[in-house]
């Protein structure tokens, strides 16, 4: 599949049909989202693969989004910030954070490619997941990701458009500044 054809056809699944997913796929998908860019060239992140069905029920107990323990899979986006506060200090933090987003955006697109379907879910409970998957308290969750085959097709959701998150040059300016006083000559 085609970069832009997985950008274009990725969406949030909510609903997950019986049908299996071989776990080589999940295996691809995170190999995938350790190819970005690691701040230090630290990669600073861990999954965990949820298949046990019990335990995908407590997930979804743990962040209130009880579809999510329909999903063959879920896998537990996890990031260890230490290593990069130390050699970043406070923005040891912030690139955590970005590598981590990038990671599952990665995760995501590579879902797509591989005909999987999937969901970012931010909403949890991060001590009750910790304690459930025995994560270390230094270690913090940054996503709860639902793998599965879709049940149905979803309804695109619309997405603003660009000229609406496009400011030029300093905030607020929307509209590219012209250098010529009549704007019919650009």
């Amino acid at each position: 599949m085609k970069l832009d054809d997985a950008i274009n056809s990725r969406c949030s699944c909510r609903e997950f049909n019986k049908k299996g997913v071989k776990w080589e796929k999940i295996l691809d998908a995170i190999d995938s989202s350790s190819k970005i860019p690691f701040a230090g060239n630290i990669n600073n992140l861990q999954f965990i693969i949820v298949e046990n069905k019990e335990t995908k029920n407590k997930l979804a107990e743990h962040s209130q989004q009880h579809w999510i323990a329909d999903a063959p899979f879920i896998i537990v986006v996890c990031s260890d910030e230490g290593r990069l506060e130390k050699l970043y200090n406070e923005r040891g933090k912030i690139y955590s954070r970005q590598q981590a987003g990038a990671a599952i955006q990665n995760l995501l697109l590579k879902l797509t490619d591989l005909k999987l379907s999937a969901c970012w879910v931010g909403a949890y409970s991060d001590e009750l997941i910790k304690q459930l998957l025995k994560i270390p308290g230094h270690i913090n969750i940054e996503a709860l990701i639902p793998v599965g085959n879709q049940k149905k097709a979803t309804k695109k959701c619309k997405k603003l458009p660009l000229e609406s998150l496009i400011n030029w040059e300093i905030w607020g300016v929307k509209k590219k500044p012209s250098f010529f006083k009549d704007s019919k000559t650009r």
